[in-house]
């Protein structure tokens, strides 16, 4: 009885093995919470505006670099100097650490390369808030605030370069968020698919600009490649399979030996 459960529950994780790896329809390509700049420098009002964004976060994962255009902040959201008092999350949403942009006086832009593989989609989710500086030329948003408008844009990128997108644009979608307080984040859910059957090869730029809104910032960055529009999910890695396999076998062996020696001891 107990070597046909045994039986069993292998061919169930099998039979699962089989069908994750058949139905694996996406994979995570790039997960970042900002939470861990490495050498953040607040260069006053809670910001670090004169290190680019790939000397505080480039290497995370190895190997991952940023272009930008610009300057592209990381703002620092648990200070206490911007405006006199620090930065305001009522949700904490955003944790410890931002990244701002700025639309209008200069076009600040973020390129991240990726590499799609034989994926259709490359999806995107990010929270998007208005917020602003109280020096390095601003208050740039008006006394009333303004709502945010992000552009996520994918670019073909056969040369598998770090860039901002020189290629055919192939797909692009915007985010609007809420109008806030200069001072205040009031975070919105970015979340789209982004059509890369037209890629070249696979290799594609991902570019993040602010089209309007004066000045904003984006956290909580998750990039997954998939078969499905939207999806940010992920399915259990084939090793995940190959371990409860293996741990079945094992329980199996232990049971065979138990049974052995009970044979022993009778004799």
């Amino acid at each position: 009885m107990k070597i046909k459960l045994m039986q069993s529950m292998a061919a169930i994780a099998i039979t699962g093995a089989a069908a994750s790896t058949s139905a694996q329809a996406s994979t995570v390509l790039y997960d970042q919470d900002f939470e861990s700049p490495t050498g953040f420098v607040n260069d006053g009002g809670d910001i670090n505006i004169f290190n680019p964004v790939n000397d505080l976060y480039g290497g995370q994962p190895a190997g991952f670099s940023f272009a930008q255009a610009f300057t592209v902040e990381t703002l620092l959201l648990t200070g206490d100097q911007a405006f006199g008092t620090g930065y305001s999350d009522p949700t904490g949403t955003g944790g410890n650490y931002a990244i701002g942009m700025l639309s209008d006086r200069q076009n600040d832009l973020l390129g991240l390369s990726f590499n799609v593989g034989s994926f259709d989609f490359l999806n995107l989710r990010a929270d998007i808030s208005s917020i602003d500086l109280d020096r390095f030329g601003g208050p740039f948003i008006p006394a009333g605030g303004l709502a945010p408008v992000f552009r996520f844009s994918l670019y073909d990128n056969p040369t598998g370069a770090v860039g901002l997108g020189t290629g055919p644009v192939l797909d692009m979608f915007d985010v609007t968020g809420t109008t806030s307080a200069r001072d205040t984040f009031d975070w919105t859910e970015a979340l789209g698919g982004l059509d890369a059957t037209g890629s070249t090869n696979g290799e594609v730029i991902l570019r993040i600009d602010l089209l309007s809104g004066q000045y904003a910032a984006f956290d909580n960055l998750r990039i997954v490649a998939s078969n499905t529009p939207g999806d940010v999910g992920g399915v259990p890695e084939p090793t995940t399979w190959a371990m409860m396999i293996f741990g079945f076998g094992l329980i199996g062996n232990a049971m065979r030996r138990r049974k052995t020696k009970i044979r022993f001891s009778f004799a």
